[in-house]
């Protein structure tokens, strides 16, 4: 076992669409995901006489750190410091990130060869999507292939360098939360079936349309398709979650986006964290000036302006008397 501390920064991600939920091709869900710049799970793991945790009033590190341990058959503990953590179940991806950066810090810890993709499956993520998987490893903008019945994690098809000077203005209701665990399971249970014609135009707007406008960085046609893209699973979806959107609040707003001309906009995975895709940072704050005077009033709504991040997790390994000099920032609501 190393004797130094391993510091692991996992970014969040947009999870921006499922493609075939009809699955007669024998596939089931693909879908795409961008990884995100500025917002980012952080912790420091380091030995320990006994498995301990710090920061993380929600249990779910300790949950994570005893699961892999004992998968691993480990017999040593380890200490794990909470540094920052996306706002959970928000729909940036906050339960893969952190489970990945649980297990990878532990593995890197004891020197074990195991994969990201090994590591997900031990603590059960990645069921569906492998947007988050690939997120850690790669970054980037991401299109996976789906599950069939024997695939343990699904495969990653596509994957683009995103334009760096394109943004994202994430809109945040911190009174919501999206729909997860059993809730999540029932409501994938009782969705209505999905048509093949569905699946075959998302697919082909995927294909011929949002991918190629990544390439070319021709915003207007990426928008267009990430637009219909999301209002066809929006509607899908609405029946489970309440209409188009988690929020109504996150509704309005990207309403109001719309209006002022911002045509890519959508919610990602089940919410509430909506967001809108623009052209340049200069442009991201001129939306963001008036989203904020539009919203003044509303203080559960927020906004934020990242970027994609086209690389993975950042996985360090430290000196042990250094990890007391890690001077992050605690919060990603602003």
């Amino acid at each position: 076992m190393s004797s130094s501390s391993i510091y692991i920064e996992a970014p969040a991600r947009l999870h921006l669409g499922f493609l075939d939920l009809e699955g007669s091709l024998g596939r089931r869900f693909g879908s795409i995901g961008l990884t995100l710049n500025d917002i980012a799970t952080k912790i420091l793991v380091r030995p320990s006489e006994q498995l301990r945790v710090i920061g993380d009033p929600s249990g779910r590190i300790q949950k994570y750190a005893k699961k892999f341990i004992s998968h691993k058959g480990l017999v040593s503990n380890c200490e794990i410091e909470v540094v920052d953590q996306i706002l959970e179940h928000s729909g940036l991806g906050s339960g893969t990130q952190l489970a990945i950066a649980v297990g990878s810090a532990i593995a890197k810890l004891y020197r074990l060869d195991c994969t990201t993709a090994e590591i997900a499956v031990s603590l059960h993520r990645g069921a569906r999507s492998g947007i988050g998987i690939a997120a850690f490893d790669h970054g980037g903008f991401l299109v996976d292939g789906g599950r069939n019945p024997d695939s343990q994690v699904p495969p990653i098809i596509s994957r683009l360098e995103f334009p760096s000077n394109w943004r994202v203005i994430l809109v945040l209701d911190l009174a919501q939360r999206g729909i997860h665990g059993q809730d999540e399971h029932a409501s994938f249970a009782n969705l209505p079936s999905f048509s093949a014609q569905n699946a075959a135009d998302l697919c082909r707007m995927v294909m011929m349309q949002i991918l190629p406008a990544i390439k070319e960085q021709n915003i207007g046609v990426f928008n267009q398709g990430i637009y219909e893209l999301q209002k066809c699973i929006g509607e899908y979806f609405a029946s489970a979650q309440g209409g188009r959107y988690t929020s109504a609040s996150v509704a309005e707003a990207n309403a109001y986006l719309e209006s002022l001309g911002v045509k890519g906009v959508g919610q990602s995975s089940w919410g509430p964290t909506g967001f809108a895709f623009v052209d340049s940072e200069t442009h991201a704050h001129t939306l963001l000036r008036k989203l904020q005077a539009k919203f003044e009033n509303n203080k559960d709504l927020t906004f934020k302006i990242v970027s994609g991040r086209n690389s993975g997790a950042l996985i360090e390994e430290r000196e042990s008397e250094q990890h007391h000099s890690v001077s992050l920032p605690r919060s990603n609501r602003s």
